[in-house]
């Protein structure tokens, strides 16, 4: 891609969505990041940074919408997320529908609002989870983690047959077990292996293998 390419994060002010902005950044794109809250080192990264956006509502969908007007997007990366956890005997059903207003709803609320500045050979990745593959699950528990990301995957899914004929080709990309706040820092890999990692996928994403579900390693993973 071009110097102006243009590259959307959501939740980049820290962990795996900042070392996404920071390699993209490097590799010469214009990076928006999306957040809450911004951080120091993405400052450092961005070109534009729109704060206090929650991707949940429509007000926080519309401030999105209005600092990326008239603009053109080849990437979007849905990334972020809630993990929590719930107990069989004592579910929080609250704690069910929070994580599935954040990891399912957001990245669908974000594609449709965005998929008008984003047009052939445009791309969207959603970082989901193997936590949400029905098949790969052989420990149970995390009822609304796995739930919301069996939710994304299904989203994606769809936006990948939709949005196909329009050019843009779409992914479900499993970051691995990333040493996190998310997991209180207790992961396998840290943040910039994982954002290598992602970034090879998301180069590899095409309209041939659009509606995929990735690891970031490069192993398809079962639904």
């Amino acid at each position: 891609m071009s110097i102006t390419s243009l590259v959307v994060i959501t939740g980049a002010n820290r962990g795996i969505g900042l070392e996404l902005a920071r390699h993209y950044a490097s590799e010469g794109y214009e990076v928006v990041g999306v957040c809450r809250q911004s951080s120091d080192e993405l400052a450092k990264v961005a070109r534009q940074i729109i704060e206090g956006v929650d991707v949940t509502t429509a007000e926080g969908i519309a401030k999105l919408k209005t600092g990326l007007a008239g603009k053109h997007i080849s990437l979007l990366i849905n990334n972020a997320g809630l993990l929590q956890d719930e107990v069989l005997g004592s579910i929080d059903f609250d704690s069910i529908r929070t994580q599935m207003e954040i990891n399912a709803y957001a990245p669908l609320r974000v594609a449709e609002a965005l998929i008008p500045l984003m047009g052939q050979g445009s791309k969207i990745a959603n970082i989901t989870s193997r936590m949400g593959s029905i098949a790969d699950n052989d420990s149970g528990g995390r009822y609304g983690y796995r739930a919301s990301k069996a939710a994304l995957n299904a989203f994606g899914k769809s936006l990948a047959m939709d949005l196909k004929p329009k050019g843009i080709a779409v992914a479900q990309l499993h970051p691995g077990f990333v040493k996190t706040r998310m997991v209180n820092f207790g992961g396998l890999i840290t943040p910039e292996e994982s954002a290598r990692g992602l970034v090879e996928q998301i180069a590899r994403l095409n309209l041939e293998n659009t509606g995929s579900f990735w690891h970031s390693n490069g192993e398809e993973l079962p639904w």
